[in-house]
This record gives structure tokens, C-alpha cells and sequence, in this order.
């Protein structure tokens, strides 16, 4: 029940963020979210005299600043792409200890207090090695409810809504023209199952959209754009054996 009340909780705080994904993104920090401007974030995010300065950011999103406002989460969301350690393909951190925390998750009541600390040691390790890792976010915001931490629930709920916030006002998802920018594939899968919708088939259609079908429900369409654009483009710019095959 815990996870479905986060799926819950998230799918009302980005009903309310699709109203305003038409406005545009401006460069001051309280400007209203749009879609992302990503060669003046690559600009800001790579310029250690920017406030917008991704590890200035990334050091603020760590020690769980509160104050951040939404356009720093969206330079640090999209900030992402531009770092050297950038992989959109990358594995899970310690995979064997994702695996077997797996059915915990599934687990009839409570997790004992031992179980919910593996959960938040393995969480914070994936963070640390993906700060943009929604799975591991929302997974860490499950532990601290099942411990009781209401505060630390709070400000790690905070962080999630802001980045799933972010994405959802860069389009709507309905064609390609307003296709939501992701910077992993990984983040189409959870921000639509955070959305509360299921997915059921992905097709990559040229030159760089992920379309993603899903299950049926009234009112819904029978589908969503991703624009990876700029995700590639970094990648390859790091893998260029691979572009030539």
C-alpha cells in the first residue's frame, strides 16, 4: 500500500504540472517551467561561475536542501546530460543487492527494521551514483514511511515531485512535436508508473523518439512521445565506435 499511495501522490502533483507544460522556460530562477532550453543549460550547468552550476547543484539536492526552486531541479535534471560520467545505458548499482531486496516490495506487512535499512543503504547508493534515479528515490521514500521517518519522507518526496515536475512540463507526451525530454530511457518506464498509467510496448521511431503504448483507460491516449534526442547525441559523443556500427 505504501508504494501505491507514492504512485497516487505523484500522478495529482503532475495532473496539476501538465496545465503548464505550454509555458516556456525562462533563464531567471523564478521563472515558470517549460520546456528546457538544454544548450543554455549545458552552458550554465558546465560553468562554475553559474549559479546553476551542476555539482553547486548536485551538492544542494545531497544535503536535502529544501529551498531549491523548480528551476534548479530542472538544471540539475537536465544537467545531467552533460556531465563526463553521463551513461543513459548504464547498470544498476550492485545489482545483486537490487535483486534480492526485489521482494520486498512485495512483502505482506511491515518490513523489519533491518529490511528497511537495506532498502535506504542500497537506495542512497544508487542516488549517489545516479541523483536522477527515480526508481531509487521513490523507493527511498518508502522506506523512511515504513521506519516512521515522516520528515525525511517529506523532503525526499519533495525531491522526487520536483523531478518528475520537471519532466512532465517539458510537453505533454501526446505527439512528437511536444514529446516529453527524458535523460534516461529508464525515466519513461517510472514517470508514467508514477503517473498511475501502465505501460505495455515501446517502439523507437526515427530519429530519436521512444513512443511507449499503454494500457487502455478512458480519456487516455492510446500512447506517449519521449524525445531522446539529446540523449544520444551525448551518449554517442562518448561511444562513437557504436554510432559507426
Amino acid at each position: 500500500m505504501h508504494i501505491l499511495r507514492h504512485i497516487i501522490c505523484a500522478a495529482a502533483i503532475l495532473a496539476a504540472a501538465i496545465s503548464a507544460s505550454a509555458v516556456t522556460a525562462g533563464s531567471s530562477a523564478r521563472a515558470a517551467l517549460g520546456k528546457p532550453d538544454l544548450d543554455a543549460i549545458r552552458t550554465a550547468t558546465t560553468d562554475e561561475h553559474s549559479r546553476y552550476y551542476y555539482p553547486t547543484l548536485l551538492q544542494a539536492f545531497m544535503r536535502n536542501d529544501t529551498t531549491m526552486t523548480g528551476v534548479e531541479y530542472q538544471y540539475l535534471y537536465y544537467g545531467t546530460l552533460f556531465q563526463e560520467d553521463f551513461d543513459p545505458y548504464r547498470k544498476p548499482a550492485h545489482p545483486e543487492q537490487l535483486e534480492a531486496l526485489a521482494p520486498l516490495f512485495t512483502k505482506d506487512g511491515d518490513l523489519t527494521p533491518a529490511e528497511r535499512q537495506r532498502i535506504l543503504d542500497y537506495s542512497m547508493q544508487a542516488v549517489e551514483d545516479d541523483p536522477v534515479n527515480l526508481r531509487q528515490l521513490n523507493n527511498r521514500i518508502f522506506a523512511y514511511e515504513q521506519k516512521g521517518s515522516t520528515n525525511l519522507a517529506r523532503i525526499w518526496q519533495n525531491k522526487l515531485n520536483h523531478l518528475l515536475l520537471v519532466i512532465a512540463a517539458s510537453g505533454t507526451g501526446v505527439d512528437r512535436d511536444n514529446a516529453w525530454i527524458v535523460v534516461s530511457p529508464q525515466h519513461e518506464y517510472d514517470f508514467l508508473n508514477l503517473k498511475g498509467i501502465k505501460a505495455t510496448q515501446h517502439r523507437f521511431e526515427p530519429p530519436f523518439y521512444d513512443y511507449i503504448e499503454v494500457e487502455h483507460a478512458d480519456k487516455q491516449p492510446a500512447g506517449y512521445y519521449f524525445n531522446i534526442e539529446e540523449l544520444l547525441k551525448q551518449y554517442f559523443l562518448k561511444h562513437p565506435s557504436e554510432l559507426q556500427q
